[in-house]
C-alpha cells in the first residue's frame, strides 16, 4: 500500500497522505512520493487544481518521531531533508495549478508547514496546528512553517506559535490568517468541493500567475508591483478578457481555456 495516493476525478487530482497509524508521519519514501505526485500533476494537462490530504484521523503529524526513535534515519535527518522534504515542499509551491488543503485532522510540526503550503486550507473544526518543534524537540520550525507563521501572524503570534508549542485551533488559525476557512467535520467535503470547483473553471495561467504575484508583493515596492502587475496582464489580457467581459455580461460562468 503506497504511502501516497493518487487519484484525479473531473480535473481534481486528490493526493493523500496514507499513513494513517502513524497520524501520516513523514518519511523519505513519503515525500519521495509526495514529490512524485506533483510531478504527475505538472505532466498531466488535463489536471485543473489539487486537493492534498491525510488519510485516518490526522492530516499530518510531522516526521514519524517513533521511527526517529528507533534510529530510523530515513524519519528525520539533514539528509532526508535536503534530499526528500524540501524537494517536496518546492514541488508543491511550484504546482502548476492551484492548490487546496483539506486538512481533516491534527497538522503538527513539519505537517503545520504542509498545511500551510496550499494556495487555500480547509480545515475541519476538529482539527489543530502545532509547532512542536522549539519546546519539543529543540528544533527550528521547518517544511515553511517558519515562512508561513512569519508572513502570516505577525511576530508575536508567530514567536509564541514556535516557541511556546501551544495548540492552535482551527478557528484560531482562520482569525490569524493562517489558512482560508473552518467549516464542521460533517461538512468539510462540501467546503473543500466548494473552492475546487471555483478554481476548477478559472484559467490555470491567471491562478499560477496571481500565486507568484502575492508571493512577491511584500518584497516590492508600489512601483515595481504594478510593474509585475503590467507585465502579467500583457499575457492575461489577450488570453482571457474577451470570453471573461461576454461571459460576465450573459451572467454566465466563464469558459477559460485550460491550457498552461
Amino acid at each position: 500500500m503506497s504511502s501516497v495516493e493518487y487519484e484525479k476525478t473531473d480535473g481534481v487530482a486528490t493526493i493523500r497522505l496514507n499513513r494513517p497509524g502513524s497520524l501520516n508521519g513523514m518519511n523519505s519514501e513519503m515525500m519521495s512520493r509526495l514529490s512524485d505526485a506533483f510531478a504527475a500533476v505538472d505532466a498531466d494537462k488535463s489536471v485543473r487544481v489539487v486537493v492534498l490530504t491525510g488519510a485516518g484521523r490526522g492530516f499530518c503529524a510531522g516526521a514519524d518521531l517513533a521511527a526517529v526513535r528507533n534510529g530510523d534515519e530515513g524519519a528525520a535527518s539533514v539528509e532526508t531533508m535536503e534530499e526528500m522534504f524540501n524537494p517536496a515542499m518546492r514541488a508543491i509551491a511550484s504546482c502548476p495549478v492551484p492548490t487546496v488543503a483539506r486538512i481533516n485532522g491534527v497538522a503538527a510540526g513539519g505537517g503545520f508547514g504542509l498545511a500551510m503550503s496550499c494556495d487555500i486550507s480547509v480545515a475541519a473544526s476538529s482539527a489543530f496546528f502545532v509547532s512542536t518543534f522549539g519546546p519539543r524537540l529543540g528544533l527550528v520550525p521547518d517544511l515553511g512553517t517558519s515562512y508561513h507563521l512569519a508572513a502570516r501572524a505577525g511576530a508575536a503570534r508567530a514567536r509564541a506559535v514556535a516557541m511556546l508549542g501551544g495548540r492552535v485551533t482551527a478557528e484560531q488559525a482562520v482569525e490569524w490568517g493562517l489558512i482560508w476557512k473552518v467549516a464542521d467535520d460533517g461538512d468539510l467535503d462540501a467546503a473543500v468541493d466548494e473552492v475546487t470547483a471555483t478554481l476548477k473553471r478559472s484559467s490555470p495561467t491567471a491562478m499560477t500567475r496571481i500565486r507568484s504575484m502575492l508571493a512577491q508583493a511584500a518584497r516590492n515596492t508600489l512601483p515595481e508591483q504594478l510593474d509585475l502587475e503590467l507585465h502579467h496582464q500583457r499575457q492575461l489580457i489577450p488570453l482571457n478578457l474577451s470570453e471573461g467581459a461576454s461571459a460576465f455580461v450573459e451572467k454566465r460562468d466563464p469558459d477559460f481555456s485550460p491550457t498552461r
